[in-house]
């Protein structure tokens, strides 16, 4: 495994000993809390590396790994994109709550664009992309690891969709994502009621696809990657597709029905009052308004 780097003079892919951290198209990377790495020569890894903060997706990590995608769905070199965690205790806790503690509703609104683009850069990869998830991944954390097309976990692995618990709705894809993945009856159990679930029933409910030994998730994910990419890129990537299509598609409007419906419950006295409650560790007084 390599640090993908580049040098003064514009090559790509070099390692460095300064173990500078360089995503495949030799810009610097674009925001702290990223690692990317390549495994040979067609897997590419992207690695959350906030850990003191559980790797919550804030505004500048949003960014970043949306730079970061739309490079290696540009690149025609990586055949497969494995996310992965630097923390032991989470794959991704969600958004950044101490970031939105900051904000006023039209902050929150001004950030919706960047967190839709995220989650869709990820959606959007032409090859297939494994997360490897251990500890929690919740909220958005949970809706990235959906945005792949397959979740290797190990037996750390706590999933959850808790967004109506604190006053809002899964904004990252969770509603359109998890009913294609294990049916709506299963998909409405967990976002009705924001109820976690662990590895052993991630799996049995289809969330997980493989799960192995603890600590041995990201390791299982870079190997499933280097099987997938030692096949025909072309027929690889038609294949997504194609699996893709089996399922209805992504259709865009499916997502806007979901941004439609986290738009009315960001700016409702419920999700202020949900987020209160949390931040005092209180159970919330919901008005329904």
């Amino acid at each position: 495994m390599s640090t993908l780097t580049s040098s003064d003079d514009g090559n790509r892919n070099l390692p460095d000993d300064g173990n500078r951290n360089l995503p495949v198209d030799g810009k610097p990377t674009p925001a702290p809390g990223i690692v990317v790495s390549r495994h040979g020569d067609f897997v590419v890894e992207v690695q959350l590396d906030r850990p003191q903060a559980l790797n919550a997706i804030s505004t500048a990590l949003a960014l970043g790994l949306t730079e970061v995608m739309h490079g290696l769905a540009a690149d025609d070199t990586v055949r497969a994109v494995v996310v992965s965690s630097s923390s032991e205790r989470a794959f991704c806790a969600g958004a950044d709550l101490k970031e939105r503690s900051t904000f006023s509703d039209e902050d929150l609104l001004a950030q919706r664009s960047v967190i839709r683009a995220l989650f869709t850069s990820v959606r959007d990869l032409p090859m297939p992309a494994i997360a490897a998830v251990q500890g929690f991944a919740l909220g958005g954390g949970f809706e990235l690891a959906l945005s792949c097309d397959v979740i290797v976990a190990d037996p750390t692995a706590v999933f959850g969709l808790t967004e109506v618990t604190v006053g809002l709705v899964p904004g990252g894809g969770g509603t359109q994502l998890l009913p294609r993945r294990i049916g709506a009856g299963a998909a409405s159990d967990l976002v009705l009621s924001g109820r976690k679930v662990e590895a052993t029933e991630a799996q049995r409910l289809g969330i997980v696809n493989r799960l192995t030994e603890p600590g041995k998730a990201r390791d299982l994910a870079v190997e499933f990657a280097t099987t997938i990419a030692a096949n025909s890129p072309i027929a690889v990537r038609g294949a997504k597709r194609a699996l893709r299509a089996a399922l209805g598609g992504l259709a865009a409007d499916a997502f806007d029905v979901e941004d439609a419906a986290w738009h009315t419950a960001a700016v409702s006295a419920d999700r202020r009052e949900g987020i209160s409650a949390f931040a005092q560790k209180r159970k919330p007084n919901w008005s329904g308004r």
